[in-house]
């Protein structure tokens, strides 16, 4: 028996053993399935096939960490509502934190302390602290309702704990450690004062200075304890137009302001009458036209205000001044200066001059506030690119040595939103182009052929050379392309040899050239600061940038490629058309978009607003495309204008036609032109304004391809397609935004004509609305108000069975209306921006690209957004392999094509297509941080 029970004890434990075994391998295989059918890509492709860039935007105001040469950090401030911070060795962003578009978001003030950075943002409404190190929200307070005014840190006798906010009515003071309010006071006759200027010097009041509607100033100072008022100045000021620029805290409490011709110094503690200083006493004067300007620091909110000033006097003199004992006394006069800044580190105080040489070299000189000595050995020269803006703004970090010296760095602020970071004695550290977090318009050019390429294109010589000279000159082309590939050979074994952190395959503009399968392109982008960026679509490597010193804020443009590189040797040609916003003239930039380099080619000068631009098929004998200019008295600007070029348009006047869109008076008008190139109104359409307003016109891509001009059916019928290349799509929403009336029309107009093919109404519905415009489609994105959800409604338009003419399409010959099918479908997310891709030839089947507000850019095929699906299958509809109908959309993750690039508040996608016929090109721009991705779009 025991012999029995010994026997069987090995077996149930192998038993166990094999039924352990079986569990892992289950569980192996499972999770290996897993794998197999998730779809994802693998961590070596991540940047392979797209790149990021990030960009926060121009800086209103920026702050180093700490005045130490140990410094690593810069917090700014930008005009995009972007709290961020920099690593001042590389340039990077370290952290950002990204507030609301529009005024809410807006950052009125920031103060910087220790590793705190207080922000009042929201037009004075919320009032933040962040954690310069990780860019963490320390705390939040609710802020009372008021128009703001300013705000400072407050000093006491146990160091800075307070924040003072003033707004148009009262005074609040808050606890820097929490935000909580300690007191609030209301303003005295705030009614009729404005206040502007806040001052403590670390005792226990703080003053508040404004300035009455009669030409009378306020000075009010309260108790930080308790906020009850200490004392009540009025004094009478004819002499101060304003406060801000024109006056500021000099020393202890002295109020120091210009005028036209004097200074005056109103002690702020005393109801002493105002002293004037003669600015000719101090052997100064003043520019003409020019107000003048009063620059004061405060080193800590602990001590008092420095004696010393400066007096701006013109757009180039500055002069260093300096108040005791109620005196003003000249310690440094500087011309020729273009910008000043003052530093402070330990117990020195230091004023940062900038001069230029020229219009591209400039330096730096430090001198002492306190003597107005140059400091030796602080001379900073650099030089800036040619291709950019003169400094705006300049950011002074300074620090001492361990000799007890001064050192410092430098941020330089241009006016193209470039920030420079310059080190002693003047090495440019790094350099970032905060222009490219607003880009506005953008179009991708191929790249030039290379030699070997222009030769393979000219192996077959000319027939003038005769069969030998065909011949031999085949045979030379083969010969360099053997030369090519060998080189190509043996750069490739050079570089597998060398460790992968050496090897260096830098894109230069020297060495672009057209890739295989033409994927490589060069991205031209035009920034609303007005300056052009040229950027390799493969690395996303600025290659070229040009800025417009005559381009205004707020302008609007537009770009136009004339010319590709397709016709060498003429180079490529685009022109940018920049409107002004203010005169609404326009103007004209021609350029080459591979090298940036302006065009020798003189364009016309406009003298009246230009309405509508068109890019004509017509070329001239340089292979450019024309430019048609519309005025506002519909008069025609021809560019270029050559005597061919007038005898083309001539005889193409008759087919040409064009339409303007008029969204306050609710019109669209239809033109044709004649052949004196006189212009004429064929047809209007006008919206009731009353009702609804016009928010999109748009018509299809004219660089876009259809390959099927129909559609195979289940029982091999074939359905056409209605393929009218001047087919408008008006979108328009209802003025009433109550929620039970509001609604959304879309209009299809036929712009030959001005025929309204279609007329839908969503009720219920309102915007943003998001528009696809391609082929025979049409698809939108709307807000359902009774749903509360987003819905895409899609619109296909065909002929019928039946083709009414398959060579040409006219709109002036189309008898009969096409058929529209039209779905609308839930989607559960929310949507930022929709676009379809676009291929070479047109064969494969189109995405949509959706920016979701969560951050993922989803690639959703249009065959879900098929109008025709079926709620029941039939044999029909799976022999034309339609979807069977499901009213909401599915999102799938394999579907997101920027895989863990998070991108929030998209406001721009572009497409391209590529010489391969699957491929697209995809560029995401995000406010403030634009992005490329490169997304393989496959054949369904």
């Amino acid at each position: 028996m025991l012999g029995c029970r010994r026997s069987r004890a090995p077996v149930h434990a192998g038993i166990l053993e094999d039924r352990a075994v079986m569990v892992v391998f289950c569980s192996v295989w499972f999770l290996l399935s897993l794998f197999e059918f998730s779809a994802a890509i693998y961590e070596d492709q991540v940047g392979k096939f797209d790149w990021r860039r990030q960009y926060v935007g121009k800086p209103r105001f920026a702050y180093f960490d700490t005045p130490t040469q140990s410094s690593k950090k810069l917090v700014v401030v930008t005009e995009k509502n972007v709290i961020a911070s920099f690593n001042l060795k590389t340039g990077e962003i370290l952290w950002r934190q990204v507030d609301k578009e529009g005024p809410e978001g807006d950052v009125d003030l920031l103060l910087f302390y220790g590793q705190d950075a207080v922000a009042v943002s929201g037009g004075g409404r919320m009032l933040r602290s962040w954690d310069t190190n990780i860019g963490g929200l320390n705390w939040e307070f609710l802020l009372e309702v008021g128009s703001f005014h300013t705000g400072s840190l407050i000093g006491s006798e146990e160091g800075v704990r307070f924040i003072a906010i003033v707004k148009k009515t009262f005074i609040s003071l808050h606890y820097l450690s929490n935000g909580h309010q300690k007191w609030i006071e209301a303003l005295p006759e705030s009614d009729v004062v404005h206040y502007e200027l806040l001052y403590s010097d670390g005792g226990a009041t703080v003053y508040v200075v404004g300035m009455g509607a009669d030409s009378h100033l306020a000075v009010i100072q309260y108790d930080i304890n308790d906020g009850r008022i200490i004392q009540q100045l009025s004094i009478l000021t004819p002499w101060i137009r304003h406060l801000s620029h024109l006056c500021g805290i000099v020393g202890a409490g002295n109020l120091v302001c210009t005028d036209s011709d004097s200074l005056w110094i109103l002690p702020l503690q005393s109801e002493q009458e105002p002293v004037q200083v003669a600015i000719q006493s101090l052997e100064l004067e003043l520019a003409e036209e020019f107000e003048g300007r009063i620059i004061t620091t405060q080193s800590s909110p602990l001590v008092a205000s420095a004696a010393q000033f400066i007096l701006q006097l013109s757009d180039t003199h500055y002069a260093l001044l300096q108040l005791h004992d109620g005196t003003v006394s000249l310690l440094r006069d500087f011309t020729q200066v273009v910008l000043v800044s003052f530093a402070t580190t330990g117990d020195k105080m230091v004023a940062a001059v900038m001069t230029s040489r020229n219009k591209t070299a400039f330096s730096i000189n430090l001198y002492s506030a306190d003597y107005g000595r140059r400091l030796l050995d602080t001379a900073m020269n650099f030089n800036l690119d040619p291709n950019s803006g003169q400094p705006e703004q300049l950011y002074i970090q300074a620090f001492l040595k361990k000799d007890d010296s001064v050192g410092y760095r430098a941020l330089v602020q241009t006016f193209d939103h470039a920030l420079i970071f310059i080190q002693q004695p003047g090495r440019i550290i790094w350099t970032r182009d905060e222009a490219l977090a607003e880009v506005v318009i953008m179009e991708m050019v191929d790249l030039p052929l290379t030699g070997t390429q222009a030769e393979l294109e000219g192996e077959f010589g000319k027939k003038a050379d005769g069969p030998m000279g065909m011949f031999m000159k085949r045979l030379s082309s083969q010969l360099i392309l053997l030369q090519a590939w060998s080189y190509h050979l043996l750069k490739m074994f050079y570089n597998a040899r060398k460790p992968r952190n050496h090897s260096k395959n830098e894109i230069t503009i020297e060495n672009l050239a057209r890739d295989e399968f033409n994927l490589q392109k060069m991205m031209v982008m035009v920034t609303a600061s007005g300056k052009l960026f040229g950027i390799d679509s493969g690395t996303g490597t600025i290659l070229w940038k040009q800025y417009l010193e005559n381009v205004k804020p707020g302008s609007s443009f537009k770009l136009a490629v004339q010319r590709t590189t397709a016709h060498f040797p003429h180079p490529p040609q685009c022109t940018l058309i920049i409107k002004d916003k203010e005169t609404g003239l326009s103007s004209l930039h021609v350029f080459n978009p591979i090298f940036g380099k302006r065009s020798q080619i003189n364009p016309p000068v406009l003298t009246r607003p230009i309405l509508q631009s068109l890019l004509l098929p017509i070329v001239d004998q340089d292979y450019a495309k024309v430019l048609l200019l519309i005025d506002d008295e519909h008069k025609v600007t021809v560019f270029p204008s050559s005597r061919n070029i007038l005898q083309q348009l001539q005889n193409s006047a008759p087919i040409i036609f064009f339409y303007l869109v008029d969204p306050v008076l609710g019109k669209l008008n239809g033109y044709s032109l004649h052949k004196d190139l006189s212009t004429e109104e064929i047809w209007e359409v006008v919206i009731p304004t009353d009702t609804q307003k016009i928010v999109i016109v748009k018509g299809k891509r004219s660089s876009e391809h259809v390959h099927s001009q129909g559609r195979v059916m289940g029982d091999r019928s074939v359905l056409y397609k209605y393929l009218n290349p001047n087919l408008l799509v008006v979108v328009t929403e209802s003025t009433d935004t109550h929620h039970e009336r509001t609604f959304i029309c879309i209009y299809l107009i036929d712009g030959v004509t001005g025929r309204i093919t279609h007329e839908s109404v969503q009720r219920k519905a309102r915007g943003p609305v998001n528009i696809v415009h391609s082929e025979n489609w049409v698809v939108y994105k709307y807000w359902n108000t009774k749903s509360r959800r987003n819905e895409i409604t899609v619109l296909e338009l065909y002929e019928g069975t039946e083709q009414y003419n398959s060579t040409a399409f006219s709109s002036m010959d189309r008898p009969l209306s096409p058929i529209i099918f039209q779905q609308s479908y839930i989607f559960p997310s929310a949507i930022s921006l929709v676009e379809s891709t676009i291929t070479e030839k047109g064969i494969t089947s189109r995405h949509l690209l959706i920016a979701l507000h969560s951050g993922g850019i989803l690639s959703l095929p249009k065959a879900f957004l098929d109008p025709r699906r079926p709620e029941v299958p039939s044999e029909q509809s799976r022999e034309e392999n339609l979807i069977p109908y499901s009213p909401e959309l599915p999102i799938r993750p394999e579907w997101y094509i920027n895989y863990n690039q998070s991108l929030s508040r998209v406001r721009g996608i572009y497409t391209a297509p590529s010489g391969l016929e699957s491929t697209c090109l995809v560029s995401v721009q995000q406010s403030p941080l634009p992005m490329t991705v490169k997304s393989l779009v496959p054949d369904s």
